[in-house]
């Protein structure tokens, strides 16, 4: 049996069955990616920022993980639309207390799948986790910090800004800001 690989744009449906069908041939998906190295047709190539939606600020998003390959189309980028009922625009940094709660509530994100090209999370790893699930967690005292820039604004229809500017990990790009803060 020879292996093939072919570059296809699947629906969600297609995702969720983990399957589709060329003429008379079933095809499986493995280690499914829609886009080649996790940027599509509205990431520009220079900057690696997507242009199609915005982050928290407003601005084109940044991407939030491509290793391991996150947001609901696997595209590295918090991209959200109607089929993505979860709305997966938190793009967090996980940590230990994050993944136990999470599994505890039935949202087990560390254990690997591989059958959906899925390694597990492990502490330290950016995830485009869903709003409600991130919420749910910092009510609980346990939210992870989030990486704004590249958190979609979806988002704020269901976490408040101030949740997660508090819990803010991103850098600024003037690291002075830093220094004036810390004497």
């Amino acid at each position: 049996m020879r292996t093939v690989m072919i570059a296809a744009r699947v629906s969600v449906e297609t995702r969720r069955i983990r399957c589709f069908t060329i003429r008379t041939t079933r095809v499986a998906l493995t280690r499914f990616r829609p886009y080649p190295g996790g940027v599509d047709e509205n990431t520009d190539e220079n900057t690696g920022q997507n242009t199609g939606q915005s982050n928290v600020f407003g601005e084109p998003l940044e991407v939030c993980s491509l290793e391991p390959l996150t947001g609901f189309y696997r595209d590295g980028f918090t991209n959200t639309g109607p089929e993505d009922i979860g709305s997966h625009t938190v793009c967090a940094v996980v940590t230990a207390e994050f993944l136990e709660h999470q599994k505890s509530i039935g949202n087990d994100l560390s254990t690997p799948h591989p059958q959906f090209g899925f390694p597990g999370l492990k502490p330290g790893d950016r995830w485009g986790v869903c709003a409600g699930r991130w919420l749910q967690a910092y009510h609980d005292g346990v939210a992870a910090p989030v990486v704004l820039k590249a958190t979609n604004e979806a988002a704020l229809s269901a976490v408040p800004i101030e949740a997660l500017t508090e819990h803010a990990a991103d850098v600024p790009d003037d690291l002075s800001e830093i220094r004036d803060q810390n004497g």
